[in-house]
C-alpha cells in the first residue's frame, strides 16, 4: 500500500499504550466528589476490591496506591510467614535469597530489596519469554534453602505459571505472582493473578485498564488481606488514639482513583479484543519477514497488552549498546531493534526495547542468574543466539515492543508495519 511512497509522520502521536476513557469513570469520580469521600475510604474502593477479586477468581483484593506497593506487602508478608517477624530496623527477608524473574521491570523485584532480600535471577524460557521452569528447578537444586519466588508475566502473554507454582510448592516455597501486565489473561481457563500464594495487578496509566495509578493485592488468605489493609494505613492499632506497634505505610488507594478504575472494569473485555486485533494485524503484516511475535503458550489466552517482536539472528545487523546509548551498522536485508525503534519514532509513534534483563542492570550485575543448564552467570552482557545460555539477554538484544495503543487506527498500524518492512531492505 505504501511501497515506494514517503512515509510522513503522524500529525497526532501514536502511543505505545495510553489510557482509553469511556465516560463512566467521570461518573464515579464525581460521585466521590459530591459525597465528599475524597480520601482512602469509600464505595468506589469497596467496589474495585470486589471487581478485582471476582475477575481474578480469588477471595480477597486489597486496593492500594500502585502495584509496587501491592508487591511490597506481598513480599513483606511472605517474609514474615517464612522467617518470623523481624526487628524494626530490618526487613522480613534480611539476608535471604529470593528467586526472581530476570526479564521484567525493576518493580517486580525492588520490594525484595526493600525487605533486605537478595535477588537470584531465573533465566527466561525461549518458548514463552517468561520465567523458565527448568531453570527454576535447577536453581532449587543449587539453593534448596530458598523459600520464596517472585514471578512476572510478560506483556500479557503468560508462560507456564502453573508449572512454576508446582515447583515452588514441591520445594516448600511461596509464590508471588506479579500479574501487573496480565490482568484478563488465562492459563488453562484459570485467570492470571490466581496462581500465586499472593499476587498483584496494576492500574497504571498504560495498562489494559487504568486509574492513572493504583494496584490490588490478591489473595485467598483472609489474614493476608487484613494485614495488608492494616499495613497500608500506617499500621494503626485498634485503639481510640494513634497507636503503632509495627512499621506501616501510606499505601491505600484513593476513592477518587478507585472511581476511574471502577468505571474501567466493564471495558476490560473490549480492551483485550482491541489489543488482540492489533497483535493479529502485526502478525499478518509481518508474516513473511524474519521476525517472531510474542509467543502464545499452549493453553493460554493472552490479554495482548503489548505486541512485541524479535528478529531472527541471521537477519540482525551489527548493534552495540552500552548503559544509555546504542549504535548499529546497517546491513543489506538486515536490521536491529535500534533501527526499527528509530524509524517508528520518526513516524511520531512510540515503541520501546524489550525489558532489559535484571542481571544486566548496573545495580544487579553482580547478582547470580541461573540458566536452564544449571549454570550461574553474573556481570555479563553476552548472549548466545539460539542456545540455552542467557536467553533473556538474547531476546533483549533482538527484540522491541511495537505501538500497541488500542486507539490506533488500522491505517496508522499499516504505516508502522510498512516502516518495519523497509528496515529489512
Amino acid at each position: 500500500m505504501f511501497e515506494g511512497k514517503e512515509l510522513k509522520p503522524f500529525e497526532k502521536k501514536v502511543y505505545l499504550a495510553s489510557p482509553t476513557m469511556h465516560g463512566e469513570e467521570l461518573k464515579y469520580m464525581t460521585e466521590a466528589y459530591n459525597t465528599n469521600w475524597m480520601s482512602t475510604v469509600g464505595e468506589n474502593i469497596n467496589e474495585v476490591e470486589r471487581l478485582a477479586a471476582k475477575q481474578a477468581g480469588v477471595k480477597y483484593a486489597v486496593a492500594l496506591c500502585n502495584c509496587t506497593s501491592a508487591l511490597h506487602l506481598c513480599v513483606k508478608f511472605a517474609g514474615e510467614r517464612l522467617y518470623g517477624k523481624p526487628a524494626v530496623s530490618h526487613g522480613s527477608l534480611e539476608g535471604k535469597r529470593v528467586f526472581c524473574s530476570d526479564m521484567t521491570f525493576g518493580a517486580t523485584l525492588n520490594p525484595v530489596v526493600y525487605e533486605g532480600g537478595i535477588p537470584v535471577f531465573i533465566d527466561t524460557e525461549r518458548e514463552s519469554w517468561n520465567m523458565d521452569p527448568v531453570a527454576l528447578e535447577k536453581a532449587f537444586e543449587l539453593y534448596p534453602d530458598v523459600k520464596l519466588v517472585v514471578c512476572a508475566e510478560l506483556y500479557g502473554f503468560p508462560g507456564r505459571i502453573d508449572l512454576i507454582r508446582e515447583i515452588c510448592h514441591k520445594h516448600g516455597a511461596l509464590l508471588i505472582e506479579d500479574a501487573a501486565e496480565a490482568m484478563g489473561a488465562y492459563l488453562n481457563g484459570q485467570p492470571c493473578g490466581s496462581f500465586g500464594d499472593y499476587a498483584a495487578v496494576s492500574y497504571n496509566g498504560n495498562k489494559i485498564i487504568t486509574g492513572s495509578s493504583g494496584g490490588c493485592l490478591l489473595t485467598n488468605d483472609l489474614e493476608v488481606a487484613n494485614k495488608a489493609r492494616k499495613w497500608s494505613t500506617q499500621a494503626r492499632e485498634a485503639a481510640p488514639w494513634y497507636q503503632h506497634e509495627e512499621v506501616g505505610y501510606n499505601y491505600r488507594m484513593s476513592n477518587v482513583i478507585a472511581g476511574v478504575i471502577r468505571g474501567q472494569y466493564p471495558y476490560l473485555g473490549a480492551h483485550i479484543a482491541q489489543k488482540k486485533a492489533i497483535y493479529e494485524r502485526y502478525k499478518e503484516g509481518l508474516k513473511d519477514l524474519p521476525v517472531q511475535m510474542n509467543p502464545i503458550t499452549e493453553g493460554t489466552v493472552p490479554n495482548y497488552w503489548l505486541s512485541a517482536l524479535i528478529i531472527e539472528p541471521d537477519y540482525m545487523c551489527k548493534q552495540v549498546r552500552d548503559d544509555s546509548t546504542a549504535l548499529y551498522i546497517k546491513g543489506k536485508g538486515k536490521t536491529c531493534p535500534t533501527e526499527i525503534l528509530e524509524k517508528i519514532s520518526a513516524l511520531n509513534a512510540e515503541g520501546r526495547p524489550i525489558w532489559k534483563p535484571m542481571h544486566m542492570q548496573p545495580m544487579y550485575r553482580m547478582h547470580e542468574c541461573v540458566g536452564r543448564d544449571g549454570s550461574i552467570r553474573a556481570k555479563t552482557n553476552a548472549y548466545i543466539a539460539g542456545g540455552v545460555k542467557d536467553v533473556g539477554a538474547d531476546i533483549f538484544a533482538r527484540g522491541c515492543c511495537l505501538p500497541s495503543d488500542n486507539k490506533m487506527t488500522p491505517e496508522e498500524q499499516d504505516r508502522i508495519i510498512e516502516v518495519i518492512r523497509r528496515c529489512f531492505e
